[in-house]
């Protein structure tokens, strides 16, 4: 009878939730963290290994989560997706911003990962307006150096990257995006408002209708082990891939 493999507990390795005031500043969201993935095989050599991935966004470590097989523990930080940016008074439509994302293998083992990125919009109040397209959110994907995006699991709202290649233990991954922008077409949404000013005047205002509404983007990055990676993948992921000889990944 042949045995079954088991694969351990499953889960994002990362969750950042950030957001930007457009026009008019930016306030930030929470930061999560789950599980890594790895199989039982590993166990009884992993009494002095870890597992962990780390988001870096231009260069610097915004989020990590760690797992010390031999001390049972998990090692997290927290940390906020466009600080920079919010340093800006005003989100401009149109303007090209600096938003090179890659993923650090922060473990000791080899790994594959996969980015998640989820785009959406708030009013005022704070509810999610799905009037507005997530389209109007600009994220350059680069798709030349080992990434490459699942078409079939991806939307407007969500896009989903996979690196084809194995990640070493302590090594980056190229960037998957280098630039972020708010679509110019959202400034043609305005709305004419008349009135009278105090003299009995007319006057005519021209009001942005997202004026003050808020962009959000979700990344979550997963990591599964080298080890056993095509059931890996399909048990923790959900997905069928090819792991070619010399350790390239496509999707079937």
């Amino acid at each position: 009878m042949k045995k079954k493999r088991k694969f351990l507990s499953a889960g994002p390795v990362i969750l950042l939730s950030a957001s930007a005031l457009l026009l008019v500043g930016s306030t930030v969201g929470s930061t999560r963290a789950a599980l890594t993935y790895y199989s039982d095989n590993y166990t009884a050599d992993m009494s002095v290994s870890s597992i962990g991935v780390s988001l870096t966004e231009n260069g610097k470590t915004i989020s990590s989560r760690d797992y010390s097989h031999g001390d049972n523990q998990w090692d997290e930080t927290k940390g906020e997706l466009f600080k920079d940016l919010q340093g800006d008074t005003t989100v401009v439509p149109g303007k090209a911003y600096e938003e090179k994302l890659s993923v650090l293998n922060s473990g000791s083992i080899d790994s594959y990962v996969r980015v998640i990125l989820t785009k959406s919009w708030t009013d005022k109040k704070g509810n999610k307006d799905t009037t507005l397209s997530p389209d109007l959110i600009k994220l350059n994907f680069l798709e030349d150096n080992g990434w490459i995006v699942d078409e079939k699991s991806s939307t407007t709202e969500r896009t989903v990257l996979y690196y084809t290649g194995i990640v070493p233990a302590g090594k980056s991954t190229p960037n998957f995006t280098d630039t972020l922008k708010i679509d110019n077409k959202i400034a043609e949404k305005v709305k004419v408002e008349t009135g009278k000013d105090e003299n009995g005047n007319e006057v005519i205002r021209h009001v942005y209708k997202y004026d003050g509404y808020q962009f959000h983007v979700d990344a979550e990055v997963n990591a599964v082990q080298t080890h056993n990676a095509q059931d890996a993948i399909k048990s923790a992921w959900g997905v069928d891939v090819t792991v070619s000889e010399n350790g390239i990944l496509s999707l079937q």
